[in-house]
């Protein structure tokens, strides 16, 4: 102890706080919210529970007659990452294909996430895909939910993919049919469609994810999940005006990114609102601001991807040149460039252990200024405390809003913490109960998120039936096994573009995009070389496997088991079962893209088999 904080004292001279402190707090808040649980606390939108994920508030069903269809590709999902996959394959002259979507336009999670406020956190310039193709300039420098689901709606002009698309149809099975070396894919529409090759392009944040409260069924008031907004039930739309709520009395469970952008417009309009927290979030300055259009006009041709590659580059601690995108998400990395910058030369020789200690304390520093800004904003002392993060920045996703805090400081905003009790207790007929205590309230707004993290069959409501009829779930029973996380042995002529064995960034629309570009190679390779199949072999896959495990080490592992329970570390259940072979390729996303560019650059379609 005494020889670290020595070098503490060499390294921070200046240094006012007490890290083994901190320490110790983060350890006490993440214990006292650990459940042995772990992801079960959460219920499937299935069953009676159905209604959350099913219904579709934002259109009216359009009856068709049921379609038999051939052809070369099924792409499911019409959000980013469908839209990336149809758009590459179309790049690449292929044209047969159809677009599944079970809502009523393009846009996935934007189509669904139309709730007040709601609002992307990484930048625009970085997240809205293809800017430099369609020609088009973002409004600010993040944008809303209707600019995005504008955009992807104009990706789908733009690529022509309308009329490839398939809207209002769920997918029931997907299935191989090994005679005819083809896909039958089943629709809630009673479709028969036979196609050669499968693209997965469901994304992550597809279904929605509901709390495991007893009695969740009971409650006799009105109920609905972010993703589902009822604006027929609070009036108003995405700028607010919920003036429906004037004389109800309305709770909110979860305070995730969802809840920091709703809860000021509830607090606002609603006659009483009771928020429902186990643990709060790291809630930094948004600072939003319009774009410069005379700026936007001298980027050189291929911006897009260089400012990508730089956010990611830099999250990773792996450019201390400029930070492009310079927020939030980069301040940390800056912290920590900056510091090794201005390292002096008596500080000795620099080592790991050197760089893990700087980066600890440009959190400690970072999250001690996130902490501030609740006492900035929140005069009740309790409730301030209360809102008070205790975890290292990115043990959950960091948060990003200007009126989230000062809402708690109105009259009618309650705030229950429910971090003693690990959750909410139960929900009654008539309200939630929390801490021992009845809240009754005429409507509920399940503020949860999506399935992102969950196993592989709550995430998806649709089974995939390889060869010899082996399940897609029972294949990943024991966690996922692919090659590049994009396709697997014993099913054929199938990919899918997610977040697990590949490379990963918070700016989920870069990884769908490189996925498309590869997956769309592979693709064209296979019907332009007249193969009828392509598969990859199972030394491959678990040549990859052992290659993600060995990667993910202990290093992330061992800082997610440090953090408060939340989906970035599966409820604290990080480190046990399949976790360290469902981790993301752990040199990052730029270098994943690397990997691939000189596979395909090899053109031998190493790893995989054709027939």
């Amino acid at each position: 102890m005494n020889g670290e904080r020595e070098r503490l004292h060499n390294l921070f001279p200046d240094l006012d706080f007490d890290p083994e402190a901190l320490r110790a707090k983060y350890r006490a808040e993440r214990d006292k919210r650990l459940r042995d649980d772990g992801e079960a606390q959460y219920a499937e939108a299935a069953d009676a529970l159905a209604h959350f994920a099913d219904d579709d508030p934002y259109a009216t069903p359009e009856p068709r007659d049921p379609l038999t269809l051939e052809i070369d590709v099924a792409v499911i999902g019409g959000g980013f990452s469908g839209l990336m996959a149809a758009a590459r394959l179309k790049e690449r002259g292929v044209t047969n294909f159809r677009l599944i979507e079970a809502g009523g336009d393009f846009g996935g999670t934007w189509y669904w996430n139309r709730y007040p406020g709601a609002q992307c956190d990484i930048e625009s310039y970085c997240y809205l895909p293809l800017l430099e193709e369609t020609g088009y300039m973002p409004k600010e420098k993040y944008s809303f939910a209707p600019e995005i689901f504008e955009h992807t709606r104009r990706v789908g002009e733009y690529f022509g993919l309308y009329d490839n698309a398939l809207f209002q149809t769920r997918v029931r099975e997907v299935r191989w049919l090994e005679e005819e070396a083809r896909w039958s894919i089943t629709t809630n529409r009673g479709d028969d469609i036979r196609a050669r090759f499968v693209i997965q392009a469901t994304g992550p944040a597809n279904r929605p994810k509901l709390p495991n409260i007893p009695g969740i069924r009971d409650f006799k008031g009105h109920s609905f999940h972010t993703s589902r907004w009822d604006y027929a039930y609070t009036g108003g739309n995405h700028e607010g005006g919920l003036t429906k709520l004037g004389d109800k009395r309305v709770a909110v469970i979860g305070t995730g990114a969802t809840a920091i952008q709703c809860v000021p417009f509830l607090g606002r309009h609603a006659e009483q609102l009771f928020v429902f927290q186990r643990t709060p979030s790291s809630v930094d300055l948004r600072g939003n601001k319009p774009t410069d259009p005379n700026w936007y006009a001298k980027l050189e041709p291929g911006w897009q991807r260089e400012r990508r590659e730089n956010f990611a580059a830099t999250l990773l601690g792996q450019n201390f040149g400029e930070d492009l995108v310079a927020d939030g998400w980069t301040d940390i990395a800056r912290r920590i460039g900056i510091g090794l910058v201005n390292r002096r030369p008596e500080q000795g020789d620099l080592d790991m252990e050197e760089v893990a200690l700087r980066a600890e304390i440009a959190d400690f520093q970072k999250m001690n200024e996130i902490r501030a800004r609740v006492d900035e904003y929140v005069s009740d002392e309790d409730k301030a405390e209360a809102l008070k993060p205790w975890y290292r920045q990115f043990c959950k996703r960091p948060t990003f809003n200007d009126e989230y805090l000062a809402t708690f400081d109105r009259d009618n905003v309650h705030l229950v913490d429910v971090s003693e009790a690990k959750g909410v207790e139960r929900i009654t007929e008539r309200g939630v109960v929390a801490n021992g205590v009845e809240y009754e309230v005429d409507c509920i707004v399940f503020a949860t998120g999506f399935e992102i993290t969950t196993s592989a069959h709550r995430r998806v409501d649709f089974d995939t039936i390889g060869r010899d009829g082996l399940s897609l779930y029972e294949h990943w029973r024991d966690g996922y096994r692919t090659l590049h996380g994009l396709a697997c042995h014993g099913f054929p002529n199938w990919f899918t573009i997610g977040i697990n064995q590949n490379g990963l960034s918070p700016n989920m629309t870069s990884m769908f995009d490189d996925q498309a570009v590869h997956v769309s190679y592979i693709v064209n390779e296979v019907m332009q070389r007249g193969h009828r199949t392509i598969e990859v072999t199972a030394e491959a896959e678990q040549a990859w496997v052992e290659e993600i495990v060995r990667l993910a080490g202990r290093g992330a592992t061992a800082f997610l088991e440090e953090c408060t329970p939340g989906y970035y570390n599966r409820e604290g259940q990080v480190g046990k079962g399949a976790s360290m072979q469902n981790s993301p390729y752990a040199p990052g996303i730029n270098a994943f893209n690397a990997l691939l560019g000189a596979w395909r650059e090899k053109g031998d379609l190493d790893g995989m088999e054709t027939g």
